[in-house]
C-alpha cells in the first residue's frame, strides 16, 4: 500500500500458479480472479492489471496463450479494470497470474491485522478447491462437481469487498494457498491477543469436497500447511477427518475471511446474500488465553 495523498492510496498485489484446470480460458479466468481477490480483501478497487506468463512454447502452441489471456482479459474487464499489457518468458511449465494495481482511500483500507475479542467471523464462499482440483486431475469428478468448484474459483470477490468499509470490518484476508486455518492464523498473529474460533457444523464445503477427501483425494500442500501450523491449530477430538482436512485445504480464489463487530455481522451477511453471494457465519473472535501458543481452534 502506498499513499499518494491524503484521500488517496494505491495497493499492488502479484499471484500466478500453474493450470489446475484443463481449460486454458477457465484456467486464465481463474487465475485472475484469484490474482484480484488481494485487492478486494483490502477493501481496493483494482484499476490496472499486467498479465505475468511463463509458456512452454516448445511444448504447446499460443493459441493455448491466447485463450488463457482471453480468459484473464474478461475476469479483469468484469471486475471494472484494464489489462495494461505485462510479461512473458519461455519456461517448461506453464504459468499465468496478474499484478493487480487497485485504489482505495487510506481510512478505508482493511488490514488482516485488526480482529478484537468479541468479532464474528464471515466467510464468503465454500471450502474445498484443493481438494477438487486433484480430483479432476484424476478424473474423480463428475461435471456438476467440476461446474460448482469453476463457477467458485471464478467468481470475484468485488461484492464482499466492496461491503468491507460499510460493515466496520476489522480485519480481513482472502483464503488461498495457506487454507483457511493458515489464514485465519495470519489474522491472530497481525492482531492482539486473540484466537480464532471456527464452528465446524457453519463451515461449508463445494459438492464432491467430503466424498473425495474421504477417498483419500488430499493434496500435498493440505499436510504442509497443518504440519507448518503445529500447535498453533486445536481440531477437536471429535472433528471429522473430512473437515479437519478441509480447513488446511490450500484453496484456490477462495473467499473472504472477514472479522467485524457482531452487532454489523448481519447485515453484511444480509447484504451479500441480496446481491447473489453466499457467505455465512461460521465463528468468533476470542482473547488468546496468557502463555497459549494457539491461535485457531475448530470445534
Amino acid at each position: 500500500m502506498y499513499r499518494l495523498r491524503p484521500d488517496l492510496a494505491v495497493v499492488s498485489t502479484v499471484d500466478f500458479f500453474p493450470p489446475i484446470v484443463d481449460d486454458p480460458y477457465t484456467y486464465g479466468r481463474i487465475a485472475a480472479a484469484n490474482s484480484l481477490s488481494d485487492v478486494y480483501a483490502m477493501g481496493a478497487r483494482p484499476i490496472v492489471a499486467l498479465n505475468v506468463v511463463a509458456f512452454p512454447t516448445k511444448k504447446l502452441p499460443l493459441s493455448v496463450l491466447a485463450e488463457i489471456l482471453a480468459g484473464g482479459a474478461e475476469r479483469v474487464a468484469a471486475a471494472g479494470a484494464v489489462v495494461g499489457g505485462g510479461h512473458s518468458v519461455c519456461d517448461d511449465e506453464l504459468k499465468y497470474g496478474l499484478a493487480v494495481t487497485g485504489t482505495a482511500k487510506p481510512s478505508e483500507i482493511v488490514r488482516n491485522g485488526g480482529a478484537r475479542a468479541g468479532d464474528v467471523l464471515v466467510l464468503t464462499k465454500a471450502l474445498g478447491t484443493g481438494i477438487l482440483a486433484t480430483g479432476i486431475k484424476r478424473g474423480a469428478v463428475d461435471a456438476a462437481e467440476e461446474r460448482a468448484a469453476v463457477e467458485s474459483m471464478i467468481a470475484l470477490n468485488d461484492v464482499a469487498g466492496a461491503a468491507l468499509v460499510a460493515s466496520r470490518a476489522r480485519a480481513c484476508t482472502d483464503v488461498t494457498g495457506f487454507g483457511l486455518a493458515g489464514h485465519a492464523a495470519e489474522v491472530a498473529l497481525a492482531s492482539d491477543g486473540v484466537r480464532l474460533v471456527f464452528d465446524s457444523s457453519s463451515l461449508a464445503l463445494l459438492p464432491g469436497t467430503a466424498r473425495l477427501a474421504e477417498a483419500g483425494m488430499l493434496t500435498g500442500g493440505g499436510r504442509r500447511n497443518r504440519d507448518h501450523l503445529g500447535r498453533r491449530l486445536s481440531l477437536a477430538r471429535e472433528l471429522s477427518p473430512v473437515l479437519a482436512a478441509a480447513v488446511v485445504d490450500p484453496q484456490t480464489s477462495g473467499g473472504l475471511l472477514v472479522s467485524l463487530p457482531e452487532r454489523h455481522a448481519p447485515g453484511y451477511v444480509s447484504r451479500l446474500h441480496d446481491l447473489g453471494v453466499r457467505p455465512a457465519i461460521v465463528g468468533r473472535v476470542e482473547a488468546r488465553p496468557r502463555r497459549s501458543s494457539i491461535l485457531v481452534v475448530v470445534e
